[in-house]
């Protein structure tokens, strides 16, 4: 088991990553003139998908499946 303070370092990590991943796709759609977006919010493993358009939010919605399921079989230990 890794000790909190790793833990911490890795949860800073991850969301200066998302924020940085955020950033890069402003900038480069704003340059490709596309305004498709998406979203997605997790709120335990449940996952809660918008977007512009239905492509977007079916998309935004399978990452989250993805992701819950990612999370289920980490909790579990497998």
């Amino acid at each position: 088991m890794r000790s909190p303070q790793e833990l911490s370092q890795l949860g800073s990590l991850l969301i200066f990553l998302g924020f940085f991943l955020v950033f890069a796709g402003v900038i480069l759609s704003s340059f490709s003139g596309s305004g498709d977006f998406g979203g997605l919010f997790m709120i335990g493993p449940v996952p809660i998908a918008f977007g512009s358009s239905p492509e977007i939010t079916s998309s935004m919605l399978w990452a989250g499946v993805l992701i819950a399921v990612i999370y289920l079989l980490a909790r579990r230990g497998l």
